[in-house]
């Protein structure tokens, strides 16, 4: 099993380095391979079986995608020929056209009809229900942008909360073994559920680190989103009805 964890350098925010790091405690004789900004990535030569990115600044969108721009073609032929690829927060807008701002375009890698339309005097902030697969997923957003155009393939429900736009009942997206949400931090922690259907995805059934620890804190996280008088909507002067 080898695992590529792009950029962690600066894909971390959030928490989302974290990902990795339970990966690392779930399979442990898993090669991780942590390829920095200007180091020449793994997944091209064919012996990755997950890629991993995580959440970055805008500035770092802008160097994320000049860095695989050369790889592009090859980042493409490896998600067709099955390679996992899990991707949250904002580096989901790396997989689109480009990223719109104050009128200008900021080209990303085209793999994917889509584009993102970001307002950095506008962050949006909220809770998440959603369910794949007959599985709840839980989490939380904190983003300038959401995503516009035509994905290629659903991902998330959304039960409580928003989608790629305030007016999408969808959250994220999936192709083949892509998996992308604008959810933040420790993803796979915060839902054991999806990181056990991951896991089976890549041919392994072990159990996951920690599990009674986590599925508690999933149940209880679930159960809180899930009462009728959840809220899931709130900016810095607090909940939002």
């Amino acid at each position: 099993m080898r695992i590529e964890a792009l950029y962690p350098e600066f894909c971390q925010w959030f928490g989302d380095s974290e990902n990795v790091r339970y990966l690392r405690q779930c399979l442990p004789d898993a090669e991780i391979v942590e390829t920095g900004s200007h180091d020449r990535p793994a997944f091209p030569d064919g012996s990755v079986d997950l890629l991993v990115l995580g959440s970055m600044t805008e500035r770092q969108q802008h160097a994320a995608a000049e860095r695989l721009s050369p790889y592009r073609d090859r980042l493409r032929e490896r998600i067709n020929e099955g390679m996992a690829v899990l991707s949250t927060g904002n580096s989901v807008e790396l997989f689109g056209e480009y990223i719109e701002e104050g009128g200008k375009r900021d080209p990303m890698l085209s793999l994917f009809p889509f584009h993102a339309e970001r307002n950095l005097k506008d962050r949006h902030n909220s809770m998440f229900l959603g369910e794949f697969e007959g599985m709840k997923i839980v989490g939380y957003r904190a983003q300038f942008s959401f995503l516009r155009g035509e994905f290629p393939g659903d991902f998330i429900k959304v039960l409580g909360g928003c989608g790629n736009s305030m007016e999408d009942p969808n959250e994220g997206f999936r192709y083949k073994n892509l998996f992308a949400t604008y959810l933040l931090g420790p993803f796979l922690i915060l839902n054991p559920p999806f990181t056990k259907y991951l896991l089976r995805l890549l041919g392994r059934e072990e159990s996951l680190a920690f599990e009674a620890a986590v599925t508690e804190a999933y149940a209880y996280r679930r159960k809180q989103l899930e009462a009728k008088q959840a809220k899931f909507f709130f900016n810095e002067s607090g909940w939002l009805e």
